[in-house]
């Protein structure tokens, strides 16, 4: 039997349920709520994240009902399924934490599989947590289907004290109070205050910073990514995008035609204008891979070079999301730097109009707010992600220096092989000023996982070390680490880079002006050093984990499984 009409609105649903031969796959379908004249609609899939394993998706199932609840109204046909989530925040500093990163591959996997095998036609992903919005954006590159990404949405401030509070303050508590800076009674009403109900991390974290790259990308509708999770701007931006897919299918709009080269660098200034996390990096480079775009870490340079930081957020800075969404989210500073010349505005977007048309009629921030600062006034004149190479970094490296740490610091090594050895360290006062706390075999394949370093990190700052110590990683960092930091130090040490060669006492140098990551020993000392290095056995050989590190790239090439 033939398609009907309207089977290019329905290019794969059609192949799944037209015809005399389909009935089977209908007759399931009518198990699960279909009526006979939901077969001529556009099916579209609505991947959701939900989970009640943490705050930032616990309310994602409510999302996808409002979702779904805009394509049945606008004539489509909505199918919700599941994927998981795991929460870097609960996790950090254990072992489970090697699951995080691997979380982004298995989400892209498994939305690819679902939307694939089931002919869904269109795709809305409902992401709140840090790995599964660049999962859903990996799974939806790879599909190339119209698609439309919602952000979950950032969560309230804790209080304490007259004091807002988000979930790094309590890491910091943590080493405030192994300094005996608070006492057990204070730690304890921080931890219960800090995270008042679901959403993401209040900062310009790794969340709001990807939510914010992907709305500059023009995958997410506007304002998506500044809207409180528990909001009725949020319920709405949910039910707009359940429409909005449906117009992409009619204007056979893909992917592909959004996610280009220019709008991939109109992502990288919004996260360098934002003062965002260097999780983006790594993400930004597995979803321009996924995309068959060619982006590199020499792009983040370039691009650096040329647009400021200008928002004062956390973790760097004294604001939240919160604030920033009461001034108008980023669609305004999108405004600024597109008049200045700093944006792209021929790229299209989700809404089937470019950048430019969508920023046409933004109204300025107030005149009295503080949190995003102008362009003669910039926090930093340049990026504060810095792609460090050297002889300790030959593939490269990621800084994240807002300038407020200095631009060079030269210490001394302390080597740990593991996070756990090097927080046990920090609080238990063995660091001290002038060390470069060197944490190895965290790396993709070494880890695996390439683990976020926030424990130690906020334990630095906890301990009032932040200026007075750095620390270098194969690892990465949480979007709430601040600090003299540097991490996805390529080659990593599992694969016998030169971090694996690193001794007690040997002087390391970190230059942001010059771009340089240095061990201070002649080459013939390092070529010695490498030809008596002996490769580590792996610390998984079955499970997850040991089929990530075999198929895993370089942190360089965004950590991606699928070269």
């Amino acid at each position: 039997m033939a398609h009907s009409d309207d089977h290019n609105t329905r290019p794969f649903s059609s192949l799944v349920v037209d015809g005399m031969e389909r009935a089977p796959s209908r007759a399931m379908l009518h198990a699960v709520g279909f009526k006979s004249e939901d077969f001529k609609k556009p099916q579209i899939g609505i991947a959701s994240t939900w989970s009640m394993v943490t705050p930032c998706n616990m309310h994602i199932n409510k999302l996808a009902d409002s979702a779904a609840a805009g394509v049945d109204n606008a004539n489509g046909k909505a199918v919700i399924f599941n994927t998981i989530t795991i929460s870097d925040g609960i996790s950090m500093g254990t072992e489970g934490m090697k699951y995080s990163l691997v979380s982004r591959e298995v989400i892209a996997d498994s939305i690819e599989t679902v939307v694939g095998c089931q002919g869904f036609d269109g795709i809305v992903a409902i992401g709140g947590c840090d790995k599964n919005m660049p999962g859903c954006m990996i799974g939806i590159s790879r599909l190339n289907r119209p698609a439309i990404f919602v952000y979950g949405g950032t969560i309230m401030p804790g209080c304490h004290k007259d004091k807002k509070l988000d979930v790094v303050s309590v890491f910091e508590a943590v080493g405030a109070r192994a300094n005996n800076q608070i006492n057990d009674a204070e730690l304890a009403d921080i931890e219960a205050k800090a995270i008042p109900g679901a959403g993401s991390c209040g900062g310009m974290y790794t969340a709001n910073t990807m939510a914010s790259a992907i709305e500059a990308l023009g995958m997410s509708l506007p304002n998506s990514s500044a809207q409180a999770a528990i909001s009725n701007d949020k319920r709405l931006d949910c039910e707009r995008a359940g429409a909005a897919v449906l117009e992409l299918i009619k204007h056979n709009i893909k992917p592909s035609d959004i996610m280009t080269k220019a709008a991939f660098e109109n992502a990288i200034t919004i996260v360098i204008a934002l003062g965002g996390s260097t999780n983006a990096v790594l993400h930004i480079l597995a979803m321009a891979n996924a995309s068959n775009v060619d982006i590199t870490l020499d792009d983040f340079t370039r691009i650096g070079k040329r647009v400021p930081m200008l928002a004062d957020l956390k973790p760097s800075g004294h604001y939240l999301m919160t604030e920033l969404i009461e001034i108008g989210g980023i669609q305004p500073l999108m405004k600024i730097l597109l008049d200045k010349g700093l944006l792209h505005g021929d790229c299209l977007t989700v809404t089937g109009k470019t950048l430019a048309e969508n920023l046409a009629d933004v109204k300025p921030y107030p005149e009295d707010q503080d949190v995003i600062h102008s362009l003669d006034n910039p926090i930093k004149k340049d990026s504060h992600l810095v792609v460090l190479y050297g002889n300790l970094a030959p593939g490269g490296s990621v800084a994240k220096i807002t300038g407020k740490e200095g631009l060079r610091f030269v210490g001394v090594a302390k080597v740990f092989d593991a996070e756990e050895q090097a927080l046990h360290s920090i609080l238990n006062g063995d660091i001290v000023k002038g060390d470069v706390i060197v944490i190895r075999y965290e790396g993709p394949k070494g880890g695996p996982g390439m683990r976020e370093m926030l424990s130690p990190t906020s334990a630095i700052m906890g301990k009032g070390l932040g200026k007075e110590v750095a620390l270098i990683t194969d690892g990465r960092f949480s979007g709430g680490t601040h600090g003299f930091v540097v991490g996805h130090i390529t080659p990593e040490a599992y694969v016998g880079g030169p971090l694996a060669i690193i001794e007690n006492g040997d002087t390391i140098i970190i230059d942001a002006e010059t771009n340089e990551l240095k061990l201070v020993i002649d080459e013939h000392e390092i070529t010695r050093r490498l030809e008596s290095w002996q490769q580590p056995a792996p610390r998984y050989t079955r499970g997850v984990l040991a089929k990530y590190a075999k198929l895993v790239s370089s942190a360089s090439l965004g950590a991606v499984t699928d070269n």
